[in-house]
């Protein structure tokens, strides 16, 4: 590692400028005085909704619950806003409540050490350092593209890229193109894709439940409405919010409303799609809800259209001018796109933050990731994360989640600002751990029959959903107390 050239000084470090870097910043802004430094390693905020700019993409939770319950948009444009809309709105938030300016983009973190005897946490940057006695981890678990490990990858002579990175130089007008994967970017991709192509083959390893999608568009005289009288998006907030935590408890296993919702999207699939072999093929062998249960209008109806080919079984290898799907057979194409996900149960982050014993993150998750009130991890003091271990929601909106978090983990910044190391004790984490996995059991994400990115492959432990109500995340974990951790004095705050 090169010599430090610069170092920058400042109470807390906040790694990541998403929905959670961006809010926690709010907070620190409005309630604190508190000097904080966000490092994001791309060229503004927004994280996945800055990354993810395929054709289609947009979020399949309701726009005004998926945004900040402090800033309401009145000027969304419909029920589930697209990708460039979400990242306007993010970009106007960070601008108007103070954020920007503390934030340093294309600053990618190469480590994250913890100083035991100065007591502070140090990022490196290139030849950058900044410090800080408190760190805040806002990298989320989608942020990191995966590739199918694959015979062949690197030998393909077209274009290959991830959905996640999507290369918009390639023209895909007239080409032949192979889609790998059948999840929620697939689904947006392929009905886009399919009207450029001369050919599309999606390369599906298992199918997905797909529900209907209502989407309808908000008129301006709803959008002058709801400027004039915000209490009225704040009731639509709540009905959403309600609308979907019912949806939790067939998650659990409650059997007649896994078979009420079973039956809704299988009927949309029949609904689409003729009876026959390709409805077979797009016909889900697991319970509902045990992956993603995804929301479409237009991704089974893609499949009817003469350029489209679906490929069932994953694919098997990839050679210098195709793809090999698990019927042997060799799809020549020109371009390959991977909609195959991100590093969620293992973020690359955790390869390289240190702790108190040196060792790093990844090395003491060897059963897969986990925090104390899913924030706090043993061993590396005045560190909390937002967004990280047992946060994901299969049911609601993330970012209710994230802002549960932040109340916990601002009065924790509070007190590490007046001087104090906290470390959340060993046992009180792993008596935490306890509590969710008897929260987990039973769940369709352990016992549905599939195999998903929920599930950590080395433990089979559910690493990335919170396992119960989202009211009930913010009943358990949004509330900092002292008791849970050893707690030592670092003298007064800089």
């Amino acid at each position: 590692m090169s010599e430090i050239a610069t170092t920058t000084r400042t109470d807390v470090l906040i790694i990541g400028a998403g929905f959670s870097g961006v809010g926690i910043g709010v907070h620190l802004e409005r309630e604190t005085d508190q000097r904080y430094v966000i490092l994001e390693r791309g060229h503004t905020v927004g994280g996945a909704w800055r990354d993810n700019t395929y054709p289609g993409a947009e979020c399949d939770v309701p726009s005004h619950l998926y945004s900040y319950s402090f800033a309401l948009n009145p000027n969304w444009t419909k029920m589930h806003a697209q990708q460039p809309e979400i990242l306007e709105y993010m970009q106007s938030v960070a601008e108007a409540e103070g954020v920007l300016p503390r934030i340093r983009f294309n600053t990618n973190v190469e480590s994250l050490r913890w100083d035991d005897e100065r007591k502070l946490w140090i990022a490196r940057s290139g030849a950058d350092a900044f410090e800080a006695p408190a760190l805040v981890m806002a990298t989320g678990y989608l942020s990191d593209a995966k590739f199918p490990d694959v015979p062949g990858i690197d030998s393909f002579q077209g274009a290959l890229f991830h959905s996640a990175q999507w290369d918009h130089s390639v023209d895909l007008t007239g080409k032949r193109v192979a889609l790998i994967g059948s999840g929620a970017s697939a689904i947006q991709i392929v009905p886009e894709v399919a009207k450029l192509a001369e050919q599309l083959v999606v390369i599906q390893r298992s199918a997905a439940y797909v529900t209907p999608r209502h989407d309808p568009k908000y008129t301006e005289a709803q959008k002058r409405m709801f400027a004039r009288r915000p209490e009225l998006m704040k009731r639509i907030r709540d009905d959403l919010f309600w609308a979907n935590e019912e949806r939790y408890a067939q998650r659990r296993g409650t059997q007649t409303l896994i078979d009420t919702v079973t039956k809704a999207a299988l009927g949309h699939l029949a609904n689409q799609i003729p009876e026959g072999p390709l409805r077979d093929r797009l016909t889900p062998d697991y319970t509902i809800g045990c992956k993603r249960i995804l929301k479409s209008n237009d991704y089974y109806p893609a499949f009817l259209r003469d350029n489209v080919e679906l490929v069932t079984g994953g694919v098997t290898a990839i050679t210098p001018t195709g793809i090999i799907g698990a019927d042997g057979v060799e799809h020549q194409v020109d371009v390959i796109i991977s909609a195959t996900g991100f590093e969620a149960t293992d973020i690359p982050m955790a390869h390289h933050t240190y702790g108190r014993d040196g060792r790093t993150l990844h090395e003491h998750w060897g059963r897969g990731m986990e925090a104390y009130k899913t924030m706090a991890v043993s061993g590396f003091p005045n560190m909390w994360f937002l967004k990280g271990p047992n946060t994901g929601l299969g049911h609601n909106s993330a970012i209710y989640i994230a802002e549960a978090q932040m109340e916990y983990v601002l009065e924790a910044l509070k007190r590490a600002h007046s001087g104090e190391v906290l470390e959340v004790r060993a046992e009180e984490q792993e008596a935490y751990m306890q509590e969710l996995e008897e929260l987990s059991a039973g769940t369709v994400w352990l016992s549905g029959g599939c195999s998903s990115w929920y599930v950590d492959p080395r433990s089979g432990r559910l690493t990335t959903l919170w396992p119960d109500f989202s009211f009930t995340f913010r009943e358990v974990n949004s509330t900092f107390a002292t008791d849970p951790y050893e707690i030592e004095l670092a003298g007064a705050a800089a």
